[in-house]
């Protein structure tokens, strides 16, 4: 007979399966064949890729490939970020492949991706977990880091224009990228972008594929309140220091300075503005019928989400 321990370790491990496969199979506003076709949501069990729409079909090399690479990146000892290790460590972290950065298909299938982890993100946000979504690209692999921050902010445009058609900002955050309070927002959830690529002149951003890393603010604000964030945050800050051998230039405290300054890794010039002008439902008026997609404020710093 299972002790009342097992037991409760049994009804929690249902009750997560049952939030994700609910995350999953809920009526999703990017819809279209192009989007279904495209999406690619992946979890790992053992370490393994998972697509979660069909956890028996074996999973396409390039993700297997993908979530490898990733899984060595991150728990590498060196690399810095903590947070992302205890994602990847207790797989609670998603992953999504794709073949183009910035492509009309590659868009279609994450906005339908991000929309499924924005409602499993919802739907265990009690768990205690960090929890982070992975877009890995193909290509390009050989842009620098300026080409590399003009197409991030591309499809961040991209991503945005498709969701406002559906979903408002989060109110929790600013929708204005020079504002202190600023953070991205998809699918009424507010997150903090980081970019990865094989040029990146910080270490914790270097990667073999371009890769946007989609975290939550409001698991940020969470740690906060629980009086967990400082202390993440200076050992945080202390790994990247004895990796790179400085903090990153653009590091400010939220609500000090606009987190998009950030989001691509390069170090950006004092004046440097975000190319980035979010839509709203009333600029875009209602969506075609059918068209489907062709993805509490931060705590108060930015340095902890998934490298620096």
């Amino acid at each position: 007979m299972d002790s009342p321990l097992i037991l409760d370790t049994k009804t929690q491990a249902q009750t997560e399966r049952q939030a994700r496969n609910s995350a999953v199979s809920a009526e999703n506003p990017f819809g279209s064949d192009l989007a279904i076709r495209h999406s690619s949501y992946y979890g790992t069990k053992g370490g393994r890729a998972v697509l979660l729409s069909d956890p028996k079909s074996a999973p396409d090399l390039f993700a297997s490939a993908a979530v490898g690479a990733f899984r060595g990146f991150v728990l590498n000892p060196a690399f810095s970020c903590v947070g992302a290790k205890s994602a990847v460590m207790h797989e609670t972290y998603r992953l999504g492949v794709y073949d183009q950065l910035g492509g009309v298909g590659e868009t279609a299938g994450l906005c339908r991706d991000l929309f499924t982890f924005s409602r499993e993100v919802a739907a265990t946000s009690d768990d205690g977990e960090f929890k982070t979504f992975i877009a890995i690209f193909r290509e390009p692999t050989g842009v620098d880091e300026r080409e590399f921050e003009r197409l991030l902010w591309a499809q961040l445009r991209e991503l945005n224009r498709l969701d406002s058609a559906f979903h408002a900002w989060d109110p929790s955050v600013s929708d204005d990228p020079e504002n202190p309070h600023f953070g991205f927002s998809f699918a009424e959830t507010a997150m903090f972008i980081v970019g990865l690529h094989p040029h990146s002149s910080r270490e914790a951003r270097r990667f073999p594929w371009p890769t946007l890393v989609f975290n939550p603010h409001a698991q940020f604000e969470h740690l906060r309140e629980e009086g967990r964030w400082e202390r993440l945050q200076q050992v945080i800050r202390a790994r990247e220091e004895q990796l790179q051998g400085s903090l990153n230039p653009n590091l400010a405290d939220y609500g000090t300075a606009t987190e998009a300054r950030q989001y691509s890794g390069r170090a950006v010039e004092p004046d440097w503005h975000p190319p980035f002008a979010p839509m709203s439902t009333s600029t875009l008026g209602p969506a075609p019928s059918g068209s489907g997609c062709p993805f509490a404020a931060m705590a108060r710093s930015a340095q902890g989400v998934m490298g620096s």
